[in-house]
């Protein structure tokens, strides 16, 4: 299996490309040969006199292949110019990749800006699952990742579609990693009065988790709560403290993808954990 990690050459992807617990947990996932990419603008042009672009960035790069290659990792290093989100998925799509990832530096103290640039792009437009890589910033120049072991806690959000069917079948790889998982569905609010809706949504969570207690995922709780799915989901997750939310990401044509406010990119902006998007298979 293969990823995809893009790095921006920034201290906060050096944390995160560098912590050998999180390369671990990629091994447990499956992963065993990287495609490490960075992208830089077209405006940009390295080896210009008095620049040190093109060296820092090799250098860099370097530095981030010794340490995957270091744990067993087999390599492919690009340098590719273009927009970010497009380069990153077209590679993503000509390699087969089976997971890309893209570090968050989640919310700042003044906006969840994180949303606005590159990482929103890669959550409307990814064709692979995504995982947001959650960096917290502990000082001016000191970050470290969130949760070095990435899928320790997994909480999977579903409403029963086929796309989070498709989210849920990465328990596949993720079962390798994770000790315990919670289940969650949230009704919609003209439901809360619905017994029989609840009910059966409680049974067709039993049936997941015994599923993934068939998988050795042992420590699997289910959870069923009513009101508006975001504001839910994040409810749930600062009860349960995971390490990676799961979740189906919708996927949007050219046009709709233009649009703020689905639940899966919600969520991943306000989310205090990782985050795994799963997008719809492709069509055509």
């Amino acid at each position: 299996m293969r990823a995809v990690i893009a790095t921006d050459l920034s201290d906060a992807m050096d944390t995160a490309i560098e912590s050998r617990v999180c390369l671990e947990c990629l091994a447990r996932y499956g992963i065993d040969g990287v495609d490490l990419v960075t992208v830089t603008s077209p405006n940009v042009t390295t080896g210009m006199p008095g620049s040190d672009v093109g060296s820092r960035t090799k250098r860099v790069l370097e530095r981030h292949q010794a340490a995957l290659e270091a744990e067993g990792f087999d390599v492919a290093v690009h340098v590719v110019r273009g927009t970010p989100h497009r380069r990153v998925n077209g590679l993503a799509d000509r390699v087969h990749a089976d997971l890309v990832v893209v570090g968050s530096r989640g919310k700042s103290p003044l906006e969840e800006r994180f949303i606005g640039g590159t990482t929103r792009d890669m959550i409307r437009t990814a064709t692979r699952p995504l995982l947001l890589e959650r960096i917290r910033r502990e000082s001016e120049d000191d970050y470290e990742v969130a949760y070095e072991h990435l899928f320790r806690r997994v909480l999977y959000a579903t409403d029963f579609s086929e796309n989070a069917e498709r989210a849920f079948d990465q328990f596949r790889h993720l079962k390798h990693a994770a000790r315990e998982a919670t289940l969650l569905h949230v009704a919609p609010p003209d439901r809360r009065a619905d017994p029989e809706a609840v009910d059966d949504a409680s049974g067709r969570l039993e049936e997941l988790a015994d599923e993934l207690e068939g998988k050795g995922i042992d420590d699997v709780r289910t959870m069923v709560r009513t009101g508006e799915s975001t504001e839910e989901i994040l409810a749930a997750e600062a009860e349960v403290k995971p390490t990676t939310v799961l979740m189906g990401a919708r996927g949007r044509g050219r046009i709709r993808r233009l649009l703020v406010g689905s639940t899966s990119e919600s969520v991943a902006a306000r989310s205090d954990s990782n985050v795994l998007l799963v997008p719809p298979t492709r069509q055509g």
